[in-house]
């Protein structure tokens, strides 16, 4: 667990953002993550677009358009976006 302006967040667990929250409409998603000694909120998605990651045309698509091989740093948007489309990657469950 860590702090982002007092309050306590799990790090590197992405979720749905919910109404009235901050990006609610903007962005589909959120996840807090540690940048050196300070936590940053990372915000990804397009709220208006479907995952269809079980197409496995769809997929590498995606990947290829994005060049997910090499994703970067856990602190940009795109490293999550492209998690979202990894085979065993919980972050669009229907759980949320």
């Amino acid at each position: 667990m860590a702090t982002f302006k007092g309050k306590k967040v799990k790090l590197n667990n992405p979720r749905r953002i919910a109404k009235g929250e901050t990006s609610y409409g903007k962005k589909k998603s959120v996840v807090y993550v540690s940048d050196g000694d300070k936590v940053k909120r990372v915000t990804f998605g397009d709220p208006n677009m479907k995952i269809k990651k079980a197409q496995k045309s769809n997929r590498k698509s995606f990947r290829a358009r994005h060049n997910c091989d090499t994703p970067g740093p856990k602190t940009k948007a795109r490293y999550w976006s492209c998690k979202a489309w990894w085979y065993e990657c919980r972050c669009f469950s229907k759980t949320y």
